[in-house]
């Protein structure tokens, strides 16, 4: 009985943490969707959402210590209880990340931006790739979509420094847009963190399947 109840309660472990990442890349999706389409709307509604992905983060964390204090897991079970406690971290920083490109969205979703909405999606995309790709090595502990978020994350980086000169070159020529192009800039630069985000959450899973320690970066 009270091994059948452990793995019971290890595989909701797993379930909640899967939720807390689908809810984190939604936000994350969300928030671009919100940028490109000037919805303060959907931008309040992930603001307000982050408390939920908080709560679950303490929930799980909960979770994870009562596991740990009682039933003493060993090998592969001790690896994923331990990698949960960690990429939850990383889940709520991509929430909260989520939760300041919306704050920038209800401060310049009324203004022009001062460059078309390009490179800042796909940087976008690219991440929300990365994140799906790690539920589902997560879920099916199957990490060969893993292999390559070193490449991906350098495709993000080269984005980022792409916009980044970009808005500079648009403030010397246009100095009106200066403070237009700095909340772009910080939304690009949010986007790089996620990217980075993704890939610790990467590293932790490739440990909990294989017991490799990989820094991915």
């Amino acid at each position: 009985m009270i091994r059948k109840e452990y793995v019971e309660d290890l595989e909701k472990l797993k379930e909640e943490v899967q939720r807390m990442g689908e809810l984190a890349k939604k936000s994350a999706k969300d928030a671009i969707t919100a940028l490109v389409q000037r919805d303060t709307k959907l931008a309040s509604k992930i603001i307000k959402d982050n408390g939920i992905i908080d709560e679950l983060e303490f929930d799980i964390e909960n979770r994870c210590m009562k596991l740990l204090a009682l039933q003493q897991p060993m090998a592969v079970d001790l690896r994923t209880i331990g990698t949960c406690m960690k990429i939850i971290t990383d889940f709520d920083r991509i929430s909260d990340l989520a939760g300041d490109i919306a704050e920038i969205v209800k401060r310049i979703a009324d203004e022009p931006y001062v460059k078309p909405l390009i490179d800042i999606p796909r940087m976008s995309e690219i991440s929300q790739g990365m994140i799906a790709d790690c539920l589902k090595a997560f879920s099916e502990h199957d990490i060969s979509a893993l292999a390559d978020f070193s490449a991906r994350d350098d495709v993000i980086d080269a984005l980022f420094d792409q916009v980044r000169r970009e808005l500079i070159t648009i403030t010397i020529e246009r100095p009106r847009g200066i403070a237009n192009a700095g909340h772009l800039l910080f939304v690009a630069l949010h986007l790089e963190r996620i990217g980075d985000h993704a890939c610790n959450i990467a590293s932790r899973i490739i440990y909990m399947v294989t017991g490799e320690k990989k820094k991915l970066e």
